[in-house]
């Protein structure tokens, strides 16, 4: 599922293709209905907290766009192109698409370990955008919208404080392993951040939340709020630091991009434990059972 970064960098991306002219939006295969609702509309704004999309058409006309696990974007420039697949709806700027499509005229997003940012469309020159797979692409009015936000935690890429947020994980019992998880407190992350913050804070991921001090609650959040915008640049989410890389000069490799996240069964770059793996919160949780020693 994208996380916080990933869902950020659409609406920057898409606010600046689309934001502030008409805006054309069709539903080809019937299954958004809601099409007369804004097809045509200006788009004021694209918002975006925690892993929710939100392109603002004006009062009570909020498109919600939830990615979900399967739900992705290509971007385009130059005339639509065929309907194809599942696609479940198509925005494009009118006048962009009369234009020439740019070499390499669409785009579709990679598993994103896969995807360096290389081979994108500048935000300006996309012409058109197509939704597959969402969980969720439908209508919010703003009281809907307004419900949907105040129930998510503060978010890192949206200069929230963590007060709220801290002071709740200071009230459960929970691990903290689950409460990273948990979008009504950390709204954004998700499972590859889990695992990386708590790494890098060296905090054992079954602590519960009320064992763990303000002072390194902030601390994970201050690292959240740095290394999530570094993720909206190219996609990639990188959390090792040069110095505990096995090759320490240039980018990071692929297979040197994390400390723990889907690196059971390989040992810890710092330590050399093996690296674990155990389902939290219903998805894979990944620790150094030595850096993270409870």
């Amino acid at each position: 599922m994208p996380e916080g970064n990933e869902i950020h960098r659409w609406a920057t991306r898409h606010q600046a293709a689309f934001a502030g002219k008409p805006v054309r939006v069709d539903g080809p295969q019937g299954r958004f209905t809601d099409v007369d609702v804004i097809d045509g509309r200006k788009l004021e704004r694209v918002l975006a907290v925690g892993k929710h999309l939100g392109y603002d058409f004006g009062k009570d006309r909020i498109l919600h766009v939830h990615l979900g696990l399967q739900g992705d974007f290509t971007e385009g420039s130059g005339p639509l192109p065929p309907v194809k697949g599942a696609l479940r709806l198509r925005m494009w700027n009118a006048t962009a698409i009369k234009k020439p499509a740019i070499p390499g005229e669409s785009k579709r997003h990679a598993w994103y370990s896969e995807d360096d940012g290389t081979g994108h469309l500048d935000p300006e020159q996309i012409a058109w955008v197509e939704l597959r797979g969402p969980m969720d692409c439908s209508l919010y009015t703003q009281e809907k919208w307004d419900e949907l936000t105040n129930r998510l935690g503060p978010d890192p890429l949206n200069n929230d404080s963590p007060e709220k947020m801290i002071a709740k994980v200071h009230k459960s019992r929970k691990s903290i392993g689950e409460l990273l998880m948990d979008q009504t407190l950390f709204a954004g992350v998700g499972n590859i951040f889990r695992a990386e913050l708590l790494y890098r804070a060296r905090l054992s991921p079954f602590r519960p939340g009320k064992d763990v001090s303000e002072e390194t609650l902030r601390s994970i959040w201050n690292d959240a709020v740095a290394l999530m915008p570094e993720a909206m640049i190219d996609r990639r989410i990188i959390t090792t630091k040069p110095a505990d890389r096995p090759h320490p000069r240039g980018q990071a490799l692929k297979e040197e991009a994390h400390y723990v996240y889907r690196r059971n069964g390989f040992p810890c770059f710092v330590c050399e434990t093996i690296v674990k793996k155990q389902e939290v919160a219903g998805r894979n949780l990944f620790w150094c059972p030595t850096c993270q020693e409870d």
